[in-house]
């Protein structure tokens, strides 16, 4: 069932995409049925972008094909609003509460304007991080330019929006894009000098509890957003939402966790870790401030080189290291057991660990690896 909904997913998209980039070539003034020059320029600025920003897979974790299997050659990529439909409405041939057409097509329209969502969050957040490469290919700012790469995120954005047409999915979507650009907005701040010296010079309780309330929106909200949406477009009981909020806030700190603590460990951040010193979001960062030098400290000097050389050669790194990954460990464990608790069935439960496993594996791994340099 996982496969096939990810299949539908997959088809969804391609029809989304081409609503998007095709349109009806009109001929140039005196050509013999050539395309026009306005068509050949809107098809470089406009549709060429759109088609990279959804279209682009490298890298990303999928299913792993399976012959004989809906769409068994293709990379598959399950999603959180399926499981959602399968568990409030049931799977075929099962218990549970009447689906009807309806409620599949909003969760249809819901599933794919999620997708988009997450596709133009990737291109703006490209931009305002400086990150040149993304699922191991070229940003879209670096193929397409700065100015393009931020239209076609904007676009993207206000596409989706209308895709889910549900009045309620679009209530919640337009909250998700709120909570992620105001996460965004205060992670990007930590490159300011002003930023920098508050989280310096605030005690360790409350630079964790700012680290916390960013990763909640920034990340936290990249779980919540397909939850939400698809159980606005089922009307879910408030009691189960409620519970799946929570699960999600706990997921995204753990992805966050994992994410900032890559930057330590080679086998996970490749030829990026030890690279980004520039700002003081990384919680790895923030646990470690309290014994910087007092000069340091004071002269707002905590950053690039200087904050590099600090953090690589702290004595209490690695017990830090250990710490928080074994912390990401039990959020992501808590919060698949409190999702469990309202499965449906046992096809639902499996439905959803395969969804968050296909990435989740990776912080129970990245533990492991951690755990294994400690002991060599």
């Amino acid at each position: 069932m996982v496969r096939s909904d990810a299949a539908l997913l997959e088809e969804d998209l391609a029809a989304f995409l081409a609503s998007l980039t095709t349109a009806p070539a009109r001929p140039g003034p005196g050509s013999s049925g050539s395309v026009s020059l306005y068509d050949a320029v809107l098809g470089r600025s406009l549709y060429g972008p759109v088609a990279d920003a959804v279209g682009s897979k490298v890298g990303q974790e999928a299913l792993a094909p399976t012959a004989g299997a809906p769409a068994g050659r293709a990379p598959l990529r399950p999603s959180m609003v399926f499981w959602a439909y399968r568990n409030y409405r049931g799977f075929p041939g099962g218990a549970g509460e009447e689906a009807t057409a309806a409620d599949l097509a909003a969760v249809r329209r819901a599933a794919v304007a999620v997708r988009v969502l997450l596709k133009a969050a990737v291109a703006l957040d490209d931009i305002q991080d400086g990150s040149g490469i993304r699922y191991g290919e070229p940003a879209l700012h670096v193929t397409h330019g700065i100015p393009l790469a931020l239209n076609t995120g904007s676009l993207l954005i206000t596409a989706a929006l209308e895709h889910a047409a549900e009045p309620a999915v679009v209530q919640s979507l337009l909250e998700s894009v709120r909570r992620g650009l105001t996460g965004q907005a205060v992670d990007v701040s930590t490159r300011t000098a002003l930023t920098r010296a508050e989280l310096v010079a605030a005690p360790l309780g409350e630079r964790i509890a700012f680290w916390e309330s960013m990763a909640a929106l920034k990340t936290g909200t990249l779980f919540w957003m397909p939850l939400d949406a698809a159980v606005a477009a089922l009307g879910v009981v408030e009691d189960e939402r409620r519970v799946l909020d929570e699960a999600m806030r706990d997921l995204g700190l753990a992805s966050q966790l994992f994410n900032d603590l890559t930057d330590f460990v080679p086998e996970f951040g490749g030829r990026n870790t030890h690279e980004d010193f520039g700002q003081l979001s990384n919680r790895v960062f923030l646990e470690l401030l309290d014994s910087a030098p007092a000069d340091l400290r004071a002269s707002g000097e905590l950053v690039g080189a200087r904050l590099k050389e600090f953090v690589l050669g702290h004595p209490d790194l690695r017990e830090t290291l250990l710490r928080l990954a074994a912390q990401a460990v039990e959020l992501k464990r808590s919060s698949m057991e409190a999702v469990r608790g309202v499965c449906r069935s046992e096809e639902s439960a499996r439905y959803f660990d395969v969804t968050i496993e296909r990435k989740g594996h990776l912080i129970d791994r990245l533990h492991a690896t951690l755990l294994k340099g400690d002991d060599a």
